[in-house]
């Protein structure tokens, strides 16, 4: 398999697709792609980006191409078992895809306002009322989960698995911008930050000598 991504420091979807083909176990090369440099345009126009219109991440496996991040997770959940990304309970395998699938598609106002920045820590300051909106529904589901079915492990679901996979560049979001996270939160995110696998796209995004402009300012 070979996945294509883009800046480690920047690219919070690249993330999810990265983890999920950690996750899967199965060995897979990593390309990572310069977000926005000189060769951008040109390059999103090649043979290995057209099924996903230049968009990042995408996974080529033989004649199979897979380009959206919760597809990803899916496609792999197939290739080596659900039982590896998801929980094996029913109710909390189907808050799990829930949460998942919510993630992906809402969350716009933090999204917008705050853009992965892994390299970067920004002094402390009262988020809009739409992020604030977006951080509450977020700390909701995350009390939940653990409350319902965390109890055996660090993680949302007690095993690290998609549900973390998909928010953890929310995770690196409220430590860059140094947003307001409960008790129980903080140690949550500390668990996804110290995971071998996160640790690793960290060294990756650390080691990166490309640097946008854009998305080294604080929230403004």
């Amino acid at each position: 398999m070979k996945l294509i991504i883009g800046n480690k420091a920047y690219s919070s979807w690249s993330l999810r697709g990265w983890l999920a083909c950690k996750q899967s176990g199965l060995p897979f090369e990593e390309v990572v792609v310069p977000l926005y440099d000189e060769e951008w345009d040109k390059r999103r126009e090649g043979d290995e980006f057209a099924p996903s219109s230049g968009k990042v991440p995408i996974l080529w496996d033989g004649d199979a191409v897979v380009w959206d991040s919760l597809a990803i997770v899916e496609y792999l959940a197939d290739k080596v078992g659900r039982a590896r990304f998801w929980p094996e309970d029913e109710a909390a395998r189907a808050m799990a895809r829930s949460m998942a699938a919510e993630m992906h598609s809402s969350f716009a106002a933090l999204r917008r306002k705050h853009s992965m920045n892994i390299r970067q820590i920004f002094p402390a300051k009262r988020p809009d009322d739409d992020v604030l909106a977006d951080l509450s529904r977020i700390m909701e589901l995350w009390a939940q989960a653990r409350a319902r079915f965390g109890s055996g492990g660090d993680f949302l679901f007690g095993e690290f698995g998609a549900a973390d996979i998909m928010f953890a560049p929310v995770c690196t979001r409220i430590v860059t911008y140094s947003l307001p996270a409960p008790r129980f939160a903080a140690a949550y995110i500390s668990a996804v930050l110290s995971h071998p696998f996160m640790q690793d796209w960290i060294a990756g995004a650390q080691a990166e000598d490309w640097v946008l402009g854009q998305f080294e300012q604080p929230a403004a």
